[in-house]
């Protein structure tokens, strides 16, 4: 019975997994995947994508530099070379924890 107390954690997650985590389609990640080098998911041998948590990390931070900073692809590519600093990759962590907070109070004034 102790087991049931601790979580079991997930190493890898499926393109689909990741593609609904951040709403997106799979075809817009396999295409991320051919254009920034940091996105590099193991492959199964028939070919399926496997992500780890830091797969994931470098998606969001991606994300949050296309998709909620507005920068182009070429923009977002020169702001990695850069190196990113902690700023931004803490603002992108912030953002997520917030909307995870938002659809949590979401969820209990629904309920209410």
């Amino acid at each position: 019975m102790p087991y049931k107390d601790k979580e079991i954690e997930k190493m890898y997650f499926s393109i689909s997994e990741v593609a609904k985590q951040f709403n997106v389609a799979a075809s817009l990640i396999r295409f991320w995947e051919s254009e920034f080098d940091i996105l590099k998911p193991r492959k199964t041998q028939k070919g399926n994508r496997l992500y780890s948590k830091k797969d994931i990390e470098n998606f969001r931070l991606i994300y949050h530099l296309v998709k909620e900073k507005g920068y182009t692809l070429d923009g977002a590519k020169k702001k990695l070379k850069e190196g990113i600093g902690e700023n931004t990759n803490n603002h992108a962590e912030i953002i997520s924890k917030l909307k995870n907070i938002r659809q949590f109070l979401q969820t209990m004034y629904n309920e209410l």
